[in-house]
């Protein structure tokens, strides 16, 4: 037998039907009877097959079942149902829960039975090129993914120098020694290392397995707004935390969908507001943490607001990357959390965020 011969496992409790499927068909495939579905399931255990046909009206163990029974251990052979009467409800039953490939009436036609095999072989390969092909997309992502990660910290490390470099400028006093150079310079390099941060999270949160550890919000908030506020010191922030239970959650992800926001309510303040503010309201229980964050600034379009969460999607935020708002989505949808937006332009955004409690 050759490699691309189609292996045809047919069961069927009566001998006569099995000797009948032998003859008419062992020049085109190789096929494997079975006399009871128990029979059947040890022959797949030790071949693999591309066919089964299976006879719906056994003892024991219809036809339906059996297809059922081993739709997770044998996920790939393409089914087909033999019935020698009308069973709506059992074929309906089988079609719904994705078991038979089709189904064929008994006594059965060699011509339309040689045909359902054929296609249904064609079904079977184009499954296994469909997965191989995804096998070999994950593993080009997943190698496309590793060399951006490797060259993002490649390109750090020298930025980080550049910054440092301009922290001695500043300490020194020459920060102001050649007009809007270093200013210049600073501004690029603050822009690059914030894509390169963007990029890094981006994959961490791509690859990283969840991982559930107590939260204090409080404690968190407040390392995130100091470490978001150097964009704008001017920005205010009021933050009411209600925690009055444990919260047990991903503490990379919750960071990284409370850092990216509250570092877009302080880069979009007006530059004319004299009052720049965010307002952030958490409440805890024992089923989920809802947050919501307020600020005062630019607002987003209407239009526009079903398409932040695309990535590198900027609208009116020309200074932005089009990452953040893109990370938060991923990054709550990995904790099966949920963001719901409200903005008006020139008024303000509210973010509210709902995250289960694993606790």
């Amino acid at each position: 037998m050759s490699s691309t011969t189609v292996r045809v496992l047919y069961i069927d409790d009566e001998e006569n039907n099995l000797q009948a499927f032998r003859a008419s068909f062992r020049r085109q495939y190789e096929i494997y009877t079975a006399i009871s579905a128990q029979e059947g399931l040890e022959i797949l255990q030790n071949i693999e097959m591309h066919v089964i046909i299976a006879d719906q009206k056994m003892p024991n163990t219809t036809g339906v079942e059996f297809f059922k029974s081993i739709v997770h251990t044998h996920p790939d052979p393409i089914r087909i149902l033999l019935t020698g009467y009308t069973d709506i409800e059992a074929l309906a039953d089988a079609i719904n829960h994705g078991d038979i490939y089709r189904y064929i009436q008994k006594p059965w036609n060699d011509l339309e039975l040689h045909n359902s095999i054929k296609n249904a072989y064609d079904a079977y390969k184009s499954k296994i090129d469909l997965r191989n092909k995804m096998q070999e997309l994950e593993k080009t992502n997943d190698e496309l993914n590793r060399f951006i990660y490797s060259i993002s910290h490649e390109l750090r490390a020298p930025l980080v120098s550049v910054l440092g470099i301009l922290n001695l400028v500043k300490m020194e006093g020459l920060y102001n020694s050649s007009g809007e150079y270093w200013g210049l310079i600073e501004a690029c390099s603050n822009k690059l290392d914030y894509y390169i941060q963007k990029t890094l999270q981006y994959y961490k949160n791509a690859k990283n397995v969840e991982e559930k550890s107590d939260i204090d919000f409080e404690s968190l908030l407040k390392e995130l707004i100091d470490l978001y506020t150097y964009i704008d010191i001017e920005t205010v922030f009021t933050l009411n935390v209600n925690q009055p239970v444990k919260f047990k959650g991903d503490i990379f992800r919750v960071e990284v969908i409370l850092g990216n926001l509250i570092s877009n309510a302080v880069k979009y303040q007006k530059q004319t507001e004299t009052h720049k503010k965010v307002n952030i309201n958490i409440d805890v229980n024992a089923f989920e943490a809802i947050i919501t964050i307020h600020d005062n600034g630019i607002g987003i379009l209407k239009e526009h607001l079903e398409k932040i969460f695309s990535q590198f999607f900027k609208g009116n935020a020309l200074n932005g990357s089009g990452l953040g708002l893109f990370i938060v989505k991923e990054a709550l949808n990995k904790i099966n959390g949920k963001i719901t937006v409200n903005s008006t332009i020139e008024e303000g955004t509210t973010f509210k965020i709902n995250i289960p409690n694993a606790n």
